[in-house]
């Protein structure tokens, strides 16, 4: 399966979601895979590894990776993957998450000063040998707050920050709220906040960013410029413990050690990850051609048994998820504006399309108890902010269609399809990704699903689309879409502003009610730091969302990787990752 490792950096898009399910099972045993995955360690064996060798990683993915090589303008977990042996981020956290010292960067939170110091540690040097500055953190928040970079990352979260939306309309050439006490080339920065969050300790909390940008090379591009220059795309520097050598775009990428990585030497000589079709994983698993793969969980079966890999398994934290365009993305304002007179707009309409689809079932007869269907938009991880009484939309052909009959979707004497409630025809426009292997068919289902209650769904573009030209329809409010099925990667920390806020440019559905805000700033409140309260309003909002079904959560599913046998150090467990990724420079072959 495709890796949809946590991004700590925030949200990432992610690509055809395996999660709907991957290819017939053949086993009468519907939950065989999942009693496999969850025998299986999170973390290969560890020991001291020798120093050298070289390994090769697998990358699955049906359309060129985009590669652009900057946090602050990447927002693919494609990119993300390529760039994880370089591109490490500000802090370590602990198994729960919370930002603790022992990363490149310190961290201390002053709620009633309304400040965040971020010190960079000496030594922690960039990939051409120069020490990470105050400004290489700063920088980072003048890309993601200029205009002229396009970045999806300025969301109303990081405009907390006192100065930011200031900078961010041009109103004023400097970021008032972030002080370096130091100057430019110390280590220490001071964020002022309009108001302190509680998910600030956590990592991936969205109120302030986690990584850092070497201003020192790229000062002379225009921020227009960055996402297309060299600097980028085909020299990146990272502090990291490898530095990028030698790129084929789109399809493969070699890392060899950074000399002046701050924890000590790597202990490879040389990783490449490889773009590879996700249906010859199964057959790259059997003739071992990668030290390190991903299985696609649909071929479960046939490599299971496969001698010299070691396999460990994770529930990431991700959902795919079916999502309705109700408005556009107005870039005046920056934020959503959302249409009442949208053909989605009527939610009955939406929590029928829901109740239509057999999630589940798929699930059975795709994946062998890999997949399961996701009945709320906070994953289970995040404990007791999750609301267990939410149903999501379990199959209900029956109150599918008493949905659409009580909002006057009807038919017409003699036609297979119901219209609108002003009788006018009615097609929906789905969007949805290629990318594995069954997803034509489940996509099929899906559109079959909805003939049985009269809902005339057919495929925008009539066929799947590859996920750059996905997400370019999405992302730019294409009028050929009515509804997408995406997938989120999600950041380590619940808040849900940066996917669902007014002013998110990720918010892809338009939707933005005077209620979901009211609730979304409520749960990052003040009165929040009241862990109860915090939760309540998590509930709430979880419940809201469910009645008005503007985003209808589908699936999750394990990742499964196949890592060679003679392989130790790698570990999927919080602590033992950086942004998401495996702290590569420990990872080694056993002596």
């Amino acid at each position: 399966m495709k890796r949809r490792m946590l991004g700590t950096f925030g949200v990432l898009l992610a690509g055809a979601a395996l999660l709907a399910g991957c290819g017939k099972s053949g086993s009468t045993d519907t939950n065989s895979g999942a009693k496999d995955a969850k025998k299986f360690p999170e973390a290969t064996a560890t020991g001291v590894a020798k120093k050298g060798g070289s390994i090769t990683i697998a990358e699955e993915s049906d359309t060129p990776v985009k590669g652009v090589f900057l946090n602050e303008v990447s927002d693919s977990q494609y990119d993300q993957d390529f760039m994880s042996f370089g591109n490490e981020s500000l802090f370590a956290t602990d198994d729960q998450y919370k930002i603790n010292d022992k990363g490149a960067a310190t961290f201390k939170m002053n709620r009633k000063a309304k400040t965040v110091t971020i010190e960079v540690k000496k030594g922690v040097k960039w990939s051409d040998g120069k020490q990470v500055t105050a400004k290489d953190v700063e920088y980072s928040y003048e890309i993601i707050a200029n205009k002229a970079s396009q970045s999806s990352r300025y969301t109303s979260s990081l405009a907390d920050i006192v100065g930011l939306e200031e900078y961010h309309e041009g109103k004023s050439k400097k970021i008032s709220g972030i002080d370096m006490p130091d100057g430019e080339n110390g280590r220490k920065v001071v964020l002022h906040f309009k108001e302190m969050k509680p998910g600030m300790t956590q990592s991936g909390n969205g109120f302030f960013w986690e990584s850092a940008a070497p201003y020192h090379y790229l000062k002379d591009v225009p921020f227009s410029k960055l996402q297309s220059s060299d600097k980028v795309r085909k020299n990146p520097l990272f502090f990291g413990p490898y530095k990028l050598s030698k790129l084929v775009r789109g399809q493969s990428a070699t890392w060899v050690r950074n000399p002046y990585y701050y924890r000590g030497q790597a202990k490879l000589d040389k990783i490449t990850i490889s773009v590879i079709s996700p249906n010859s994983a199964s057959q790259s698993i059997k003739s071992k051609k990668f030290d390190i793969i991903d299985v696609v969980n649909s071929q479960w079966k046939e490599v299971k048994g496969t001698k010299g890999y070691n396999f460990v398994a994770q529930i990431p934290l991700q959902y795919s998820y079916m999502g309705f365009k109700v408005g556009k993305w107005d870039k005046k304002t920056g934020s959503v504006k959302m249409n009442k007179n949208s053909k989605m707009s009527n939610r009955y309409l939406r929590q029928a399309m829901g109740y239509a689809m057999n999630v589940d079932e798929v699930n059975q007869h795709y994946t062998q108890g890999l997949s399961f269907r996701v009945k709320t938009l906070v994953p289970e991880a995040f404990g007791d902010f999750y609301d267990k009484s939410v149903k999501g939309f379990p199959l209900n052909i029956k109150k599918a269609n008493a949905l659409l009959d009580k909002a006057g979707y009807k038919k017409k004497k003699g036609e297979t399809y119901r219209r609108d409630p002003n009788g006018k025809k009615l097609t929906i426009h789905l969007a949805a990704m290629s990318g594995s292997p069954n997803q034509e068919a489940i996509v099929q289902n899906y559109l079959q699903q909805w003939k049985k209650i009269g809902l005339h769904v057919t495929l925008t573009t009539g066929r799947l689309i590859e996920f750059n030209s996905f997400y370019d329809k999405v992302e730019n409010d294409d009028p050929s879409v009515d509804v997408f099925m995406a997938t989120w990667s999600l950041s380590s920390e619940p808040t849900q502003d940066d996917l669902y806020g007014p002013k998110a440019p990720y918010n892809f559905t338009r939707f933005a009610t005077s209620e979901n805000t009211k609730l979304l700033k409520e749960m990052s409140s003040d009165k929040a730091f009241n862990h109860s309260y915090r939760v309540q309003k998590f509930h709430e909002w979880q419940q809201y969302m469910q009645k008005e079904a503007f985003v209808i959560p589908l699936n999750n599913s394990y990742s499964i990787k196949a890592v060679d046998s003679k392989l130790i150090n790698l570990s999927l467990k919080p602590s033992q990752m950086n942004n998401g990724f495996p702290l590569w420079y420990k990872v080694g072959f056993k002596k």
